[in-house]
């Protein structure tokens, strides 16, 4: 059993948004975070997580807890198993009441890739193979690689092991046709991948005989998902927050001859296209993500499809293809390492390389084809930021040769370059008022500016969010909401400027006409603060601000 003591001391150092991270997508929302929740289906945001009181919440469907209660409800683990895991990614050692029966023994992965390792040593062939594709003796020991032998003494070995069957194949380890057990992986060699937080989760093979499947992974079960994997990652990790960049390959020799050659930030799909489900793994850290993918047809198409995946979620990097058969693994047997280093210093920005290969695929010399690149690219740029699309409509216009004006773009809902001027209403449109507090609590610093023009007596609707919004409480269930829905769109700096004009002019417009109806006000006090209000609306009318004023008793 694991000791209280290690668990508090685990519980200290959690961070929820880096465990929930690990395995999501997440949005920065002001002080919280939010993502699309696991538990439910969804296709807009409705998880949150808050980092400073260390829970989440869905509002969708009433998820909530610590980080524990994350990876349990998520990997569908016991307590003492998700406990366990979260040691793992934070790399800390549990303590337990009796070490001797509740240690944690090492798995059937671990053994069986001991075995493994250990087997290459006596198997000339694999050996020959990892020598003429020049790879290091230390690289085959930090990676781990081992060969897989015959059915038979893998059954052996797991039998001698007192490993139940039933586990051998839950994990992968062992497959069933018609009632006969026989090893996942015979005659291979072995690359065991891991889950970022190092735990071993299951192997990709690679065939040493004739068989048609070259590459093969372990199937899908409850630890491995190859469409939410990274092979390296795990060795690449520390690198990659350090240089500020992912090499993101096809293939286990790419990124253990490129860690080889120095490339240590290099990782690989596990034989799938980059997907949704690797962005989490790919934004830790916010790296420059450079896609280096074979020059052929097929190379081509996975480099396309991910380079509008990461252009469309603003990623920053580019593709590097490699023509003439070759790839990054063959560039660093020849020792070709500076070649290689330039070309990831210039790689095709995604956009750029979308647009390029959008434009390559159709027949340019006739117009309706022509007319088509169009409608395609065109779509394509209509996805991205108002200002990127500025910025690509002329290489758009050059690769079709047509008039830029012809490339027809929207402005981008998010970023609206005005706010309505028609129904303001009582203090301003629910709408604008929302999109104003959605402003601060994605940008805070913006509240002290804020506050020297509007006090809550200038909304209408909103007056109670706002005054939870002087209050600090960024995570209160009514700003939370505002957060979350899709129709309400933060401004820009210079449109909160002109939000705050409208909602001033408006109250104090307001202000003038009941002022000047109370004729039980002093007849003095009413001509001061007519007068002032004048000269505020005066201001306001020519495009200035003024501060807000209190009208107290009045």
């Amino acid at each position: 059993m694991i000791t209280e003591e290690s668990i508090e001391r685990l519980k200290q150092m959690i961070d929820i948004a880096d465990v929930v991270g690990s395995y999501l997508e997440l949005t920065k929302s002001g002080a919280s975070f939010k993502a699309l929740c696991p538990f439910h289906g969804e296709k807009t945001p409705s998880l949150i997580i808050h980092p400073q009181k260390g829970f989440y919440h869905c509002f969708g469907c009433g998820a909530s807890g610590d980080a524990i209660k994350f990876v349990m409800e998520y990997e569908k683990l016991t307590y003492p198993e998700a406990i366990e895991k979260i040691a793992g990614l934070y790399n800390v050692s549990l303590s337990y009441t009796d070490v001797a029966s509740n240690a944690p023994k090492s798995s059937l992965l671990e053994k069986l890739s001991s075995f493994y390792q250990k087997r290459l040593e006596s198997e000339p062939n694999a050996l020959e193979y990892l020598k003429s594709r020049s790879v290091h003796t230390n690289m085959i020991e930090r990676f781990e690689i081992g060969y897989a032998p015959a059915s038979s003494e893998t059954l052996r070995f797991l039998e001698g092991g007192f490993f139940s069957q039933n586990e051998a194949l839950e994990l992968g380890a062992l497959a069933e046709e018609n009632g006969r057990l026989y090893a996942r992986f015979i005659d291979r060699l072995t690359f065991p991948i891991y889950a970022p937080n190092r735990k071993l989760v299951g192997f990709g093979g690679r065939t040493m005989g004739n068989h048609p499947a070259k590459y093969i992974n372990s199937p899908q079960t409850k630890l491995f998902n190859k469409s939410k994997l990274l092979y390296g990652y795990p060795l690449a990790k520390e690198a990659i927050l350090k240089e500020g960049k992912i090499i993101v390959t096809e293939g286990y020799l790419d990124v253990i001859l490129l860690h080889q050659a120095g490339f240590s930030y290099a990782v690989a799909t596990l034989g799938t296209a980059l997907t949704l489900d690797h962005l989490p793994l790919l934004s830790k850290g916010e790296p420059k993500i450079l896609l280096s993918y074979d020059g052929d047809k097929a190379g081509i198409a996975a480099a396309l499809k991910a380079s509008r995946l990461l252009a469309n979620h603003g990623k920053e990097g580019g593709v590097v293809l490699f023509s003439g058969g070759l790839d990054p693994a063959d560039m660093v047997a020849q020792k070709r390492i500076e070649e290689l280093n330039r070309l990831f210093l210039r790689p095709t920005p995604f956009v750029e390389f979308v647009l390029q290969k959008s434009v390559e695929s159709y027949d340019l010399s006739s117009p309706l084809q022509k007319e088509a690149a169009l409608k395609e690219c065109g779509g394509f740029l209509r996805t991205l930021s108002p200002l990127l699309q500025e910025e690509y409509k002329p290489l758009l216009a050059s690769l079709l040769k047509i008039p830029a004006s012809l490339i027809r773009t929207v402005k981008s809902p998010r970023h609206p370059l005005a706010p309505p001027k028609e129904g303001i209403g009582a203090g301003g449109s629910e709408l604008a008022e929302a999109s104003l507090i959605k402003t601060i609590l994605e940008q805070p610093r913006l509240l002290e500016f804020v506050l020297e023009y509007l006090d809550s007596e200038v909304f209408g609707v909103h007056q109670a969010e706002f005054e939870l919004l002087k209050l600090g409480e960024f995570e209160h269930p009514k700003l939370l909401r505002i957060l979350l829905q899709e129709r309400i769109h933060p401004l820009e700096e210079s449109v909160l400027k002109e939000q705050l004009r409208l909602m001033l002019r408006h109250f104090y417009s307001k202000k003038l006409k009941e002022i000047a109806a109370n004729k039980s006000l002093d007849f003095k006090i009413r001509a001061f603060w007519l007068g002032k209000i004048r000269v505020h609306l005066e201001k306001l009318e020519k495009g200035g601000l003024v501060p807000y004023e209190s009208f107290g008793a009045l």
